[in-house]
């Protein structure tokens, strides 16, 4: 069986289609949305998938389309962009640092956008649109800070994942500090959002996300050919043309965009960017990026991690960051141990 096929467009435009990664992006994609409709049926007025999906065409009743439209679509929706942006910007940075390690749990970009978040509660009790702006400022000014520190006639592997983990492990600390140097109605504050969340999303922090994702998804898939030209090392890169450093450039300021995006819109949910990128590879047996399959996978991870964060534990409920962190900490080791077996690290 060909597991890939060429297409030829109307225009004379010929396509390569691996046939096994299509199919597991569009199961991936199933998945989430059936994950999704499943959710938005499930709370203290249970709503059966059937007239979940009846509602959500717009020939639901009245009752029925309030909580699913206006108290339970958002939520789901957030859940949905989050888990999208941060399995790409996974499937990014793992593919620029060619290591599987490197991705924005690791770097410390998840650290970045939290102190950006602690310095808006603790030092101004800041609103909760002031935090987003502060969790988005946080995460771009260590994504800056972490390409300034790993550039060295370019940015490479090891050295982005080493930088990345000193940054993260400063950041820790600064954070810890405006923990301490908070009153006790700011720590508690602040301890509810480094948890990781999507109770309380609306369409405030919907249309942002939807937007950045709209705007640098295209840009990211533009690029996806000389990302996968990158895998093969930059002198190979260089000689067929590749503009290695400017791809580079482009594609790192696009995973911290989505990285700090999404901790500003549900807090810092861990391991969704490790494990999505990783498990969609294992998944399609592709060597490349995997970008459309990762982001699918972190959609349907995220949306399922929430379903199991309101249903697992009985009448209490748990913050989605906590399942995830789990269920991620847990992968980690596993790959750690792969990594060492293999001889890798």
């Amino acid at each position: 069986m060909k597991t890939h096929r060429a297409v030829r467009t109307p225009g004379g435009l010929s396509l390569r289609v691996d046939v096994r990664t299509l199919v597991v992006g569009t199961l991936l994609l199933l998945v989430a949305l059936t994950a999704s409709v499943v959710l938005i049926g499930t709370g203290d007025f249970p709503i059966p998938a059937a007239d979940v999906v009846r509602t959500l065409l717009g020939e639901g009743d009245p009752g029925q389309e309030f909580i699913v439209t206006e108290l339970r679509l958002p939520r789901v929706l957030v859940g949905l962009l989050v888990g999208a942006s941060l399995g790409l910007a996974g499937a990014l940075f793992q593919s620029i640092s060619r290591n599987p390690l490197g991705s924005p749990d690791v770097l410390g970009l998840g650290q970045g956008a939290t102190a950006g978040a602690l310095v808006m509660i603790v030092l101004f009790s800041g609103t909760a649109n002031q935090v987003a702006l502060g969790a988005l400022v946080g995460g771009l000014a260590t994504g800056f800070a972490i390409y300034l520190l790993a550039w060295k006639r370019g940015v490479h592997g090891y050295r982005l994942v080493l930088v990345g983990i000193g940054v993260s492990a400063v950041v820790t600390a600064v954070n810890g500090y405006l923990l301490t140097k908070s009153d006790i109605v700011d720590a508690a504050r602040a301890i509810v959002w480094m948890t990781g969340s999507l109770d309380g999303r609306d369409w405030d922090q919907v249309w942002p996300l939807l937007a950045l994702c709209a705007l640098l998804v295209p840009l990211v898939l533009a690029n996806s050919r000389g990302l996968r030209m990158m895998e093969m090392g930059d002198d190979v890169s260089y000689a067929l043309g590749v503009r290695v450093e400017r791809v580079r450039l482009v594609l790192m300021l696009s995973a911290v965009l989505l990285t700090a995006a999404a901790t500003a819109a549900s807090g810092p949910v861990g391991f969704v960017a490790l494990t999505a990128p990783q498990l969609a590879r294992r998944l399609t047996r592709s060597p490349g990026p995997n970008l459309v399959p990762a982001m699918c996978m972190g959609a349907a991870l995220l949306v399922s991690a929430d379903w199991i964060s309101q249903r697992a534990f009985g009448a209490g409920q748990l913050p989605v960051g906590v399942v995830t962190g789990v269920l991620g900490g847990v992968y980690l080791l596993w790959l750690l141990v792969t990594e060492r077996r293999a001889g890798r690290i």
